[in-house]
C-alpha cells in the first residue's frame, strides 16, 4: 500500500489529525454503547447483549490505543512501527479475552437453562449500532486507504465487527422475543465468540490492514 508516500506533509498531517478525530468519536459512542449494552443486558439476562457492551468497551480501548498512538504521530512527526505493533498484539488479546467470556457465560447460560426477559431498550441500543458503525467504519477505511495507515485500517476493521456483532445479537435477541426461544440468545454469544477469536488471530499476526487492501 502506497498512497500514503504521494501525500504532501500537510495532507498526511490533515488526514491523521482525522483519523484521530475519529479514533475519539469512538471512543465517545462505545463508552455510551457500552454502559447502556451491559446494564440493559444484565438486568434482562440476555448473554450475547453483555457481550456485546463489553465489545464496545473493547474498541473503546482499541480507538484509544489508535488515538494515542495518531497523537504521537503528530507530536514527534515519526512513526513508531515497534510500538504500533506492540498495540495490535494488545487489541488481539482483548478480542481473546471477550471470546473467553462470552463463551463461558454461554455455555451457563445453556447449561443452567436461565430464561432472560425481553428488553425493547437494547432492541433499540442495535438498531442504532447497525446505522451509525457502518459510517463510522467506512469512514475509518476511507481515511487509512488514503493515508495508506495500517494501524487506522484495523482499527476500521475492528469497527466493522462490531457492525456484524450488532447484526447478529440483533438477529439473536429479536428472534428471542418472536419465538420465546431462550437457547437463541446464548448461541448469539457463541457467534460473537467466533467473530472475536478470528479479528484476533488476524489482529495478533498484522493480517487486519492486508485484508482491507484486498478489498
Amino acid at each position: 500500500m502506497t498512497r500514503g508516500d504521494t501525500l504532501t506533509a500537510e495532507q498526511a498531517e490533515a488526514l491523521t489529525r482525522r483519523g484521530l478525530r475519529l479514533a475519539e468519536l469512538t471512543v465517545a459512542y462505545n463508552v455510551v454503547e457500552g454502559v447502556v449494552a451491559v446494564t440493559a443486558g444484565v438486568t434482562a439476562g440476555l448473554v450475547s447483549v453483555v457481550g456485546f457492551g463489553i465489545d464496545s468497551g473493547i474498541e473503546s480501548i482499541s480507538a484509544v490505543l489508535v488515538g494515542l498512538r495518531l497523537a504521537a504521530r503528530l507530536r514527534h512527526r515519526v512513526v513508531d512501527e515497534r510500538k504500533e505493533r506492540l498495540t495490535l498484539k494488545i487489541v488481539a488479546v482483548t478480542f481473546f479475552v471477550l471470546a473467553a467470556y462470552v463463551g463461558v457465560e454461554g455455555v451457563r447460560a445453556l447449561v443452567g437453562g436461565d430464561t432472560p426477559d425481553s428488553s425493547p431498550v437494547s432492541v433499540a441500543l442495535l438498531v442504532a449500532s447497525v446505522i451509525v458503525m457502518p459510517v463510522l467504519a467506512a469512514t475509518k477505511r476511507r481515511v487509512g486507504l488514503q493515508l495508506g495507515d495500517n494501524l487506522i485500517l484495523a482499527d476500521a476493521a475492528e469497527t466493522r465487527i462490531c457492525v456484524l456483532l450488532s447484526i447478529s445479537t440483533l438477529v439473536g435477541v429479536g428472534l428471542y422475543q418472536l419465538t420465546g426461544a431462550a437457547w437463541l440468545d446464548p448461541v448469539a454469544g457463541f457467534v460473537i465468540a467466533a467473530f472475536a477469536v478470528h479479528e484476533g488471530l488476524q489482529a495478533w499476526e498484522g493480517e487486519l490492514a492486508e485484508d482491507d487492501d484486498d478489498a
